[in-house]
């Protein structure tokens, strides 16, 4: 991605990363600020329907964002420039969950409680998002990006399925946070069997039980957690390096005079080209970044809420800071943001945070929404009466019998590879224990999943972020160590080829 061009008004620093359906960019906005460009796969984009299938998929964001929930990525636009699609946002999306989980050389790794404090943020938000009718689609640590503060927000949600024409699954979500939640204790816990152990537990009740048990869970370890983790030092610590050793190729240029004059107008911005909004203009008054996160808050029609989405209160003392930051699209982040974190409100008040019913968080929806929802509860709850069914007349335990994993083209450099398994089973309900073998490591990475019964397929992931110069072929090995019929590990790989 070059370098020192523009769009929108948002200048290119030079550092990217792939993303699930494009490419990431942090950018700088006219004002100075740091922000975020991800411009959307031209290919996926030119399939039938998709773009209005995203722009779709934004707005539902746009209207979550502007409700008062805090754990989205913000958005400020999205543009069509030059061809392209790019949605921009109010906060950059570097680092991901999975850059700092790949690490560097001398980089720190966050301790368990960093692990804790982003898994219960994480779960808050998908909460709020199904309560919603809404599902994120391809969650991974890829998809999750850690900002300046500490805080987890959910970046890409919906874009994947809105490409692909798909519907977003809630049950998708929860395999994907266990999977996450197991990932980060096998990395970040790797030190401490107990913290490790509290992870596992989480992941198997949202599997089970939903996100609600598994966010109830780590709140009722969290004496098995360090000391003073809600604060995020360790992890804010870790971002801080990581950010310091993260140099960018070349320094911006100076935004130009006024800023954003030529946003959603059909005029040719910097760069060359015509710029144009998809996405309806706000309202008199309203900050294109509305919902921006600002010193642990965020500003939400004007009011600054903070916490989570299950414990979001008004908070007066930074309401006058927060609207005038959001006039002139300043974001804060790092020194100034309150020591009260949005974390520490949810740890401290333990098993009894619950999360805010969505009637009581969002806009009362119209009378067809209203009827969609019904149709929807009656369908889940005839679902649940089959599998339900399906449970009791089960009558062989879970056997494994066939594995297949696959690995998308590697294109550009310093990217993050999403490699995909798919572990086939006799539709029992069980455990399945699990190892992911990486070419460039010598020892597996090793997981305990639930299953529910009634399910034929599971699927698991493993994020693989290359970078540097030159070429080389990586292979990631996925073993089923159990259960297996047969008493030998079954086992697939997949190949991709790096080159820079």
């Amino acid at each position: 991605m070059p370098d020192g061009e523009s769009i929108a008004g948002h200048w290119l620093t030079g550092r990217s990363r792939t993303g699930e359906v494009g490419v990431w960019a942090d950018t700088v906005t006219p004002d100075g600020s740091r922000a975020g460009a991800l411009r959307l796969d031209p290919l996926s984009m030119s399939a039938p329907g998709a773009r209005e299938r995203v722009v779709a998929a934004v707005n539902a964001d746009r209207r979550l964002l502007q409700s008062g929930l805090t754990g989205l990525m913000p958005i400020a636009d999205l543009v069509a420039a030059r061809g392209d699609v790019w949605l921009l946002t109010g906060r950059p999306a570097t680092p991901s969950l999975a850059e700092l989980m790949n690490g560097r050389p001398g980089l720190p790794p966050p301790d368990a409680g960093s692990a804790a404090t982003v898994l219960v943020e994480t779960a808050q938000t998908l909460l709020a998002v199904h309560a919603a009718g809404l599902a994120h689609g391809a969650l991974h640590a890829g998809t999750v990006v850690i900002g300046d503060d500490g805080t987890a927000l959910l970046a890409e949600r919906g874009l994947v399925t809105a490409l692909r024409g798909d519907q977003a699954s809630p049950d998708r979500d929860l395999a994907a946070w266990a999977s996450l939640a197991r990932g980060l204790g096998a990395g970040w816990a790797a030190d401490d069997p107990r913290a490790a152990q509290l992870f596992d537990r989480a992941a198997a009740a949202a599997t089970t039980h939903g996100l609600s048990a598994a966010r109830d869970a780590l709140l009722s370890g969290r004496d098995l957690l360090p000391t003073g983790f809600t604060t995020r030092e360790r992890l804010v610590r870790t971002i801080q390096w990581w950010s310091a050793s993260d140099v960018q190729t070349q320094e911006p240029p100076r935004p130009y005079d006024p800023p954003g004059s030529y946003v959603g107008s059909g005029l040719p911005g910097p760069g060359g080209g015509e710029v144009l909004t998809l996405l309806s203009p706000p309202a008199t008054g309203d900050s294109p970044y509305q919902g921006v996160a600002i010193g642990g808050a965020a500003v939400a029609g004007g009011i600054a809420a903070a916490g989570f989405a299950g414990g979001a209160h008004a908070a007066t003392a930074g309401a006058t800071g927060a609207t005038e930051a959001a006039r002139s699209g300043e974001v804060r982040f790092g020194p100034g943001v309150p020591a009260d974190t949005t974390a520490a409100q949810i740890w401290r008040q333990g098993r009894e945070q619950v999360t805010v019913p969505a009637k009581e968080r969002l806009r009362r929806p119209p009378a067809k929404r209203r009827r969609s929802a019904l149709w929807s509860g009656l369908l889940f709850l005839l679902i649940l009466v089959a599998a339900i069914f399906l449970w009791l007349q089960r009558g062989d335990p879970l056997s494994v019998t066939a594995v297949d994993v696959k690995a998308p083209k590697a294109k550009g450099c310093d990217i993050t590879v999403n490699i995909t398994g798919k572990i086939t089973t006799n539709g029992s309900a069980g455990q399945i224990k699990y190892q992911w073998w990486r070419s460039d490591k010598k020892d597996p990475i090793e997981q305990t999943d639930t299953v529910p019964s009634g399910q034929t397929a599971y699927e698991v992931s493993l994020p693989w972020t290359v970078k540097g110069q030159g070429s080389k072929k990586l292979t990631a090995r996925l073993r089923v160590l159990s259960p297996i019929g047969s008493g030998t590990p079954l086992e697939d790989k997949a190949s991709f080829t790096y080159k820079c």
